[in-house]
Parts: structure tokens; C-alpha cells; sequence
């Protein structure tokens, strides 16, 4: 029972995403005059959210076939 683990790991992919697109947005509002208001920051940043997590919920299977033939390649060149 509980979450998928490829569910879990898109979602917490969305929440880096989305906080480290707030926290990019306000180093910047430290050091200039602010681009967007705080709400529009959040939505903008819910929006980064879901397009990392979506990305890598869509990737993760392709990132892990590709690191697996890579993983054979190299244990066949040991050899």
C-alpha cells in the first residue's frame, strides 16, 4: 500500500523545482527591483513545479534504461 515510488520521486522533483524557482526569485528581488509580484512568483513557480515534476515522472524510466545499457557497457570493457 502507499504511493508509487515513481510518484513520489516526480513529486518531490516538483517541489525542488518549485522551490528553488521562489528562492532564485527572491535572490534576485535582493539584489534589483523585483520582476513579479509574490503571487506571481507562486504561480509561476507552481507552473516550474509541475513541469519538473511531469518531466520526471515522463524520463525517469528513460533515465534508467540508458543508465542500465550504459552500466553493461562497462562491465563488457572490463572484462
Amino acid at each position: 500500500m502507499g504511493i508509487d515510488p515513481r510518484a513520489k520521486s516526480a513529486f518531490l522533483w516538483g517541489v525542488v523545482g518549485t522551490l528553488s524557482f521562489l528562492v532564485l526569485v527572491q535572490s534576485y528581488a535582493l539584489f534589483a527591483t523585483p520582476l513579479v509580484t509574490i503571487t506571481q512568483a507562486l504561480a509561476l513557480g507552481i507552473a516550474v513545479g509541475l513541469g519538473a515534476g511531469s518531466g520526471a515522472y515522463l524520463l525517469e524510466p528513460r533515465f534508467a534504461a540508458w543508465a542500465a545499457d550504459r552500466s553493461r557497457g562497462n562491465e563488457s570493457r572490463k572484462g
